[in-house]
């Protein structure tokens, strides 16, 4: 028994022809037969298909219109077929651009860090504009939603998006770094921060933030590990390519037997062939701890005890704001937080300035500061001023994002060598680059400033101690600061002949 083919409607190259439009009143739309008159469609393109729907449902009103009138009423078919079809494209439009701007919007206020219930807050205010601004465009924007729920969702996506992003790009480094932090919030819980930045094969770099991780039991080097090898696993990194990793200097992290830099470096070490794997402790934070090395306590002390007495109670703090006013001037006392990095220099710039006020609402209070009358402590005090100044000023170089280790490198070296100038002037008795302390001793006589100049001799011997790292890579760091000044044989193999070439 022979078997028939079954016929395929897309091998019969079925087109539609233009007299259907005329005869049947259809026309084609994606590939399908569209009738002009009830819009309904016929999936195969075939001349009986289109006559038999034209007999049944259209001839009876139709067939009365002949040559002119007939092509003419088949024109306003069509014109109002292209009509119907632009108010839905249109309306998708539109509903398009409300979606898109409900992704930014609920974007802005995650980057905000603001409650999600924040988008109805926003939607009304753009409601209130759109009525003065913009009447016509209200329903525009009454169709952005922007409720707590739709926020969540919308925030939610995006981070699904990031996330699938960050996985597509982590398979095109070439080599990557990790840094780590490990802090608790307001509810006692240990947040794990972790960052990654990598740079793919057209040296484009890449830094993203990976994942906060809770730790919600103990947080013991093991545990710290385990947390960050599962969320760097989970975006697929290729631990043969890790070259790096900063901590934030806790002994779970730096522990020479058993912390997390150990067992990090075994396991890249192990999937690289052991390779060299270096480690910092956070820069920002060390330069931090520098600072500390100053121990001026007898300065620090009373500074604390008298901003405290000022703004602890309300009535003093009134009554100084009062008598600033009086002297016009704008900004008042602000507190010292030992967690702010920046914190010390601000008060201690503040209270050197308002010196004067201070002495005498402390007086009226019956709380004279004895130490303003000291001429010795008032120049620690403009010492501290000028040199936390040049801390502060150092610490916000360091900060920002895209920045590279050579830059903090530069910035750190840059330091050292103002703080070797300014021991060598202190040495001699001047103090140029100290404003304030040149300022108080004009009025006072000639301090003493060895004491200084061993001040500035200590935190230099911290610097040191603290970046002598740096000092074991400045070799591979003047590849990327000065390759044209650089010696080839302190270099690899590989690249000498290209850095000659240059």
């Amino acid at each position: 028994m022979s078997l028939s083919k079954k016929r395929k409607v897309d091998t019969e190259c079925r087109v539609f022809q233009e007299k259907w439009s005329s005869s049947y009143l259809f026309t084609e739309l994606n590939g399908k037969a569209v009738c002009l008159v009830c819009s309904q469609h016929v999936a195969v393109l075939k001349e009986y298909n289109l006559r038999r729907h034209y007999v049944s449902l259209h001839a009876d009103k139709y067939d009365n219109f002949q040559g002119q009138r007939r092509r003419e009423k088949v024109n306003e078919l069509l014109a109002g077929l292209k009509k119907q079809q632009s108010v839905f494209t249109h309306s998708r439009d539109i509903s398009d651009a409300a979606v898109k701007a409900s992704y930014l919007i609920a974007n802005e206020i995650a980057v905000a860090s603001k409650p999600f219930s924040e988008g109805e807050f926003v939607k009304t205010c753009m409601m209130k504009a759109a009525e003065i601004v913009c009447p016509e465009k209200r329903q525009a924007f009454a169709n952005i939603s922007l409720t707590r729920n739709t926020v969540a969702d919308r925030i939610s996506d995006l981070s699904v998006d990031l996330d699938s992003q960050l996985k597509q790009k982590v398979k095109s480094f070439i080599g990557f770094s990790v840094a780590i932090d490990e802090s608790t919030d307001i509810t006692d819980v240990a947040q794990l921060a972790i960052f990654i930045r990598g740079v793919d094969d057209t040296l484009t770099i890449t830094e993203e933030f990976v994942e906060l991780v809770p730790m919600t039991d103990t947080t013991t080097a093991a545990d710290i590990f385990t947390a960050l090898v599962g969320a760097l696993d989970r975006v697929g990194v290729d631990w043969s390519r890790a070259v790096s990793l900063a901590t934030d200097g806790a002994p779970s992290m730096i522990g020479k037997k058993a912390g997390v830099v150990t067992k990090f470096r075994e396991k890249v070490q192990s999937a690289n062939g052991g390779r060299d794997f270096w480690t910092f402790h956070c820069i920002l934070h060390q330069e931090a701890l520098c600072c500390k090395s100053l121990k001026m306590d007898n300065v620090m002390k009373v500074v604390i005890q008298t901003v405290n007495f000022i703004r602890s109670r309300s009535l003093n703090h009134r009554q100084f704001d009062s008598l600033l006013r009086e002297k016009d001037h704008i900004y008042g006392l602000p507190y010292h937080t030992e967690v702010r990095w920046l914190s010390r220099g601000a008060v201690l710039r503040r209270f050197f300035d308002l010196r004067e006020e201070i002495e005498q609402f402390m007086e009226e209070k019956g709380k004279p500061v004895l130490e303003f009358h000291s001429a010795e402590w008032m120049q620690d005090l403009a010492f501290m001023v000028d040199v936390t100044e040049h801390l502060n000023n150092l610490n916000k170089q360091l900060q920002g994002r895209n920045k590279v280790v050579t830059q903090y490198y530069d910035s750190i070296r840059s330091f050292k060598l103002k703080l070797s100038l300014w021991e060598t002037q202190l040495a001699g008795g001047d103090a140029a680059h100290f404003p304030c302390l040149k300022n108080v001793c004009a009025t006072q006589h000639v301090a003493d400033m060895k004491r200084f100049k061993d001040k500035i001799t200590a935190l230099l011997r911290e610097f040191e101690q603290r970046f002598q790292i740096f000092g074991e890579l400045e070799k591979d760091f003047n590849v990327f600061c000065s390759p044209f000044t650089v010696n080839p044989t302190d270099l690899p193999v590989s690249i000498q002949l290209e850095i000659i070439d240059l």
